[in-house]
């Protein structure tokens, strides 16, 4: 049920499909998140409508509320949010490891306290399974141990070699729910980890690749701290190792220039929750003027839309005035707006990459772009 065919190549930069059981996937692809079941604003209609072909939803938080037996009950993931495309979700690791100050880290699992009541919680490589497998997710990612950055080589040789038990143990139990009947077409993606260090990358590579047959790669462990040249440089040292046959998932990327850098260095997939939570505070991203606040007093006679260049439901029918209004007045409709825009934006992107690594000019296409975006007068706003 899932497949990966590589269609072309402009140096490291890919085009191809993934199928899924949903649906085929176009990569390079954006996914949006939708952290506890919704992406946050805006309607499944409306994500749609963007062009977004495949979606996130959260483990952690699903898992806490309203549970994950619930949504088995409720048919799944799919029929619960309203979306009948792909969908991945994550292991719940990040968020886990995220509550530093009140997890524990075993060899068995993690032990966290709950956000929201404070109610303590084990997950295990083995629960995370049976959570995701009742949830119903296309794509189930992985238990993994996330290094934050600045930690030492033995601190992410640590984590590594956790994280490498861990996905024996996912890979066992995802079997044994396949053997069982547990439902649903699904795929395990392992999480690629060892921080900044190329020689824990290329060993935790091997080490997964002799471990079994996988659909797809996930990159974990990076936009978590670290300098960015040290993030492409451990890209590049990646590209070459992993299988060409396997999409790779470069996990919580999804600024438009990180996602430009990263499809250039050989990554298919990406997600973030930039784009609506930005967006909730004014924030747009634009071809032309890179990053902009729309609550900007310069903004207050604006009649052009947030982008000229984008076709979506926000700058067909919306201006920049009437939007820093609704933004300034902090009414919901316009980080709707907004949120509606800069998912379109990232999947334009995202589009517009295919057809440049198809005719061979994504190289020279992306330095362009990135110089205009990053020399624009509010990039770094």
């Amino acid at each position: 049920m899932f497949d990966f065919t590589l269609h072309a190549t402009d140096g490291a930069a890919r085009t191809g499909t993934f199928t899924t059981p949903h649906g085929n996937v176009e990569t390079p692809v954006f996914m949006p998140v939708g952290t506890s079941g919704s992406i946050k604003g805006v309607s499944p209609e409306e994500v749609e409508a963007t062009g977004a072909s495949m979606i996130l939803a959260n483990t952690y938080h699903l898992y806490l509320r309203p549970g994950h037996e619930l949504v088995r009950e409720l048919g799944g993931v799919h029929d619960f949010m309203r979306w009948n495309g792909p969908i991945l979700t994550d292991s719940g690791g990040y968020q886990v490891f995220s509550l530093s100050a009140s997890n524990k880290i075993r060899d068995d699992g993690v032990v966290f306290q709950s956000h929201i009541d404070g109610s303590s919680h084990l997950f295990t490589p083995e629960g995370v399974m049976d959570i995701q497998r009742a949830l119903g997710a296309d794509v189930v990612m992985a238990f993994d141990e996330c290094s934050p950055g600045g930690v030492t080589h033995e601190e992410a040789g640590a984590a590594n070699r956790r994280t490498l038990d861990w996905l024996s143990r996912c890979r066992d139990r995802f079997l044994e729910l396949d053997d069982d009947g547990g439902g649903g077409d699904q795929s395990l993606f392992p999480v690629l980890q060892g921080n900044i260090y190329e020689d824990l990358r290329l060993e935790h590579l091997r080490a997964f690749l002799d471990l079994g047959d996988w659909d797809g790669m996930g990159i974990g462990g990076l936009s978590v701290g670290e300098g960015k040249d040290d993030m492409w440089r451990v890209l590049e040292a990646l590209h070459p190792e992993i299988p060409e046959g396997l999409p790779r998932y470069l996990m919580g990327v999804g600024y438009p220039d990180d996602l430009l850098e990263s499809v250039a260095r050989g990554c298919d997939m990406f997600d973030c929750v930039a784009p609506t939570r930005n967006a909730r505070h004014g924030t747009a991203w634009t071809a032309l003027e890179g990053q902009i606040n729309l609550k900007a007093a310069r903004f207050a006679r604006d009649r052009e839309p947030i982008d000229p260049e984008c076709d979506c439901y926000a700058c067909q029918g919306y201006d920049r005035a009437y939007i820093r209004h609704l933004c300034v007045s902090n009414e919901l409709f316009g980080g709707r707006l907004v949120s509606i825009h800069n998912i379109r934006f990232l999947v334009r992107l995202a589009e517009e990459s295919r057809e440049r690594i198809t005719n061979g000019t994504f190289q020279s296409w992306s330095r362009d772009w990135l110089e205009r975006y990053r020399g624009s007068k509010e990039a770094e706003v």
